[in-house]
């Protein structure tokens, strides 16, 4: 094969892979163009029970010894009669974790709550487990489940509830929010990314009658449309997304309330999140492999398909942005050898734009939507940006290993009792490690200065701004794996930490 005809291959690998990365944006495009279709059609119930009716709460948790009290206090103040409340901690632990929920259960059921503890030893499952396990021990038909790291508002159950009274409706899930949003610059970026899917995506799925999913926290399940579903399942590492179609596909409907928040805590630890976002991209990935022939054969609408298609296939992109990464540097070079340097370099400009225009559309609109300091939190967008570009190595690795069938266990997300700009790393337990992902990101980093520099010596004007997110993006996500992983050593043990304090107008 000639040097020259080598040099057109490379750059017609290069510019397609770029093609379908631009074309990836125009569903981008479509959900926001949805949202604001269907902005106004707020789902409201279609009627309300005369008596309400016994709700069951599980609290799966795992080794979290610094939020398990936090959890239990928040879900004893919801606004819901004792009497029509039952609570399940539903604990796994292996730690100190044990006693604490243990001895939280009992102050609890001494002041009157409904609330039992129920300890495996097995872990079987993981979480899907946990949860089948709980649903043994309980006749009620609704389950709520929130995970560690959430406080409900008081007000969950009472504006979510009554949508049950359409015997149609099989779950209803609440926006994520986020109590630690101003922790750290991460903290920052991760509540901008999830903003996204939960203002815009979920709002324009659910109200333009495609299927969305339960987001495995913070939402109310009709115990029937589990079943029906074929129950919490631990094939895929994402059981909610797995049964959420499931349900859908037997013919229960879901509801969105994106004005219901739901506060959370953020991964504060950049391993932490790194190790999240594996498992949700490897779990996306082997749901689809385990479900999209089910649902092309089924009988839902062409739209409901598609959708299905791109929402349970979309981490496959990440492959395509790695192609990216690699082929950048052999393709300007192939086009400065064929002299097309000169005629194409401001194609790049065009097709990063349409890559990444989509992207600033994407997510400026949910901070749009979300109201006050949006335009402060729009100025991060660059950097959000690059930090997505950092994670690619980390999430293409997560879906090569569910394409080629490689099983891992579930590996839960910690979390440390951080609340607003409150809260320290140091010296807590559940440190995630860094792993050969950081230093491989390190190689990139380094790999896309020199692609920078390249860039400015053949005077790439309109692509040098879009190819600096690269190295911005690999030095910070590398960078950070090594601070927070060598930063500080973890102690032996650690202290849970004081539960917040119950709202004044908190009903329990």
């Amino acid at each position: 094969m000639t040097t020259g005809v080598l040099d057109i291959i490379v750059v017609s690998c290069y510019f397609t892979v770029l093609g379908v990365l631009s074309l990836c944006g125009i569903h981008r495009y479509t959900m926001v163009w949805l949202y604001y279709r269907h902005k106004k059609a707020t789902p409201v119930p279609k009627a309300r029970f005369a008596e309400l009716p016994r709700v069951t709460v599980q609290l799966p948790i795992f080794n979290e010894m610094y939020v398990c009290e936090r959890l239990i206090d928040t879900v004893c103040q919801l606004d819901y009669p004792k009497d029509r409340l039952e609570i399940q901690v539903l604990d796994d632990s292996i730690d100190e974790t044990v006693e604490i929920a243990r001895r939280k259960v009992a102050e609890k059921r001494a002041e009157g709550f409904d609330i039992h503890f129920i300890h495996r030893t097995d872990r079987s499952g993981y979480k899907a487990g946990a949860l089948e396990n709980g649903l043994r021990h309980t006749t009620n038909d609704f389950v709520a489940v929130f995970d560690a790291d959430f406080t409900p508002n008081p007000d969950f159950l009472q504006k979510t509830i009554h949508f049950f009274a359409d015997p149609k409706i099989g779950m209803v899930q609440a926006r994520w929010e986020h109590i630690n949003r101003d922790w750290s610059l991460l903290t920052k970026i991760q509540a901008i990314l999830l903003d996204a899917h939960f203002v815009i995506e979920h709002t324009a799925r659910n109200r333009s009658g495609r299927f969305f999913n339960f987001n495995g926290t913070a939402g109310i399940w009709r115990k029937q449309a589990i079943a029906d579903g074929g129950g919490w399942q631990h094939d895929t590492l994402t059981e909610d997304l797995d049964l959420s179609y499931r349900s859908q596909l037997k013919g229960w409907e879901f509801v969105y309330l994106k004005d219901l928040a739901s506060p959370s805590e953020l991964p504060a630890d950049i391993n932490a999140f790194k190790t999240q976002q594996h498992r949700w991209a490897k779990g996306g990935v082997q749901t689809a492999l385990k479900l999209l022939p089910t649902i092309w054969s089924s009988k839902a609408s062409l739209k409901v398909k598609l959708e299905a298609t791109h929402h349970l296939g979309n981490y496959i992109s990440f492959l395509g942005m790695v192609l990216v990464c690699l082929l950048v540097l052999p393709s300007m070079l192939a086009r400065r050898e064929m002299g097309w340097l000169g005629t194409m370099k401001w194609v790049d400009a065009l097709v990063f734009i349409g890559a990444f225009l989509s992207v600033l559309v994407y997510y400026g609109a949910s901070q749009y939507e979300l109201g006050k300091g949006w335009v402060k939190r729009f100025l991060m967008f660059p950097l959000m940006l690059a930090v997505g570009v950092g994670l690619c190595l980390n999430n293409a690795k997560a879906v090569l290993e569910a394409l080629m069938g490689h099983k891992t266990g579930f590996v839960r997300t910690p979390k440390h009792g951080i609340a607003g700009k409150v809260g320290s790393l140091t010296g807590k337990q559940y440190r995630t490690k860094w792993n050969v992902m950081a230093i491989l990101e390190l190689a990139f980093a380094v790999y896309f200065t020199f692609v920078c520099g390249f860039a400015w010596q053949f005077e790439m004007w309109g692509s040098l701004p879009f190819l600096a997110l690269f190295p911005i993006g690999f030095y910070y996500v590398a960078g950070l794996s090594f601070a927070q992983a060598f930063g500080a050593k973890p102690k032996v043990a650690a202290p849970a930490p004081k539960a917040l304090p119950a709202p004044e107008n908190a009903k329990v």
